[in-house]
């Protein structure tokens, strides 16, 4: 059965959270201010936050900028997965992800019919890793982030969620790259 291992010490992890957007500002962008909120109330760290216009090389250059940035272990974006011509995430993510973790979208797709039916198939929430850092991308919702985080990253990201989560693999993700030399 999942749950939280309290026997086991809480480690914060650093998140950038980047918000694409063509018409979004730091001070109108709900759903950026949703996470990075979430995410500090449960004793995260946000160490950038930003927003990007919908343009495939720019978000492509920043995914890898923060990637390579050894202070951010996670990067969250919102906006950008539907699937009208400017919506691009997705494919700026394919481009930087080394790794895909396919259960991402999955999961956030069956929790995301739960509540809002067949309309989930617009979704095109994706997560993967680059270069040893977290890469997650959710709709440009609210309510998308409130349920990515709240029912899936939250634990994922918390060392002490059991039988398994993300944060523990963390130093392990460039042991490939360590390999090579």
């Amino acid at each position: 059965m999942a749950k939280i291992d309290d026997s086991r010490p809480f480690q914060a992890v650093n998140i950038a959270v980047l918000t694409i957007s063509d018409s979004r500002s730091l001070e109108d962008d709900k759903s950026g201010r949703t996470l990075q909120t979430l995410i500090e109330a449960d004793g995260h760290k946000v160490v950038r936050r930003e927003i990007l216009r919908d343009e495939q090389t720019a978000i492509e250059a920043k995914l890898r900028a923060l990637a390579a940035d050894p202070e951010v272990d996670v990067v969250i974006s919102t906006g950008g997965t539907g699937v009208t011509g400017r919506d691009v995430t997705p494919e700026a993510f394919a481009a930087v992800i080394e790794k895909e973790i396919r259960g991402f979208g999955e999961l956030f797709r069956w929790i995301s019919f739960q509540k809002v039916g067949t309309s989930t198939i617009q979704s095109r929430a994706v997560g993967g890793v680059a270069d040893g850092t977290y890469l997650f991308a959710l709709p440009g919702s609210p309510s998308a982030c409130k349920d990515g985080w709240q029912e899936i990253l939250r634990y994922q990201l918390d060392i002490r969620h059991r039988p398994c989560n993300l944060a523990e693999l963390m130093p392990r993700l460039k042991e490939h790259l360590d390999a090579a030399e």
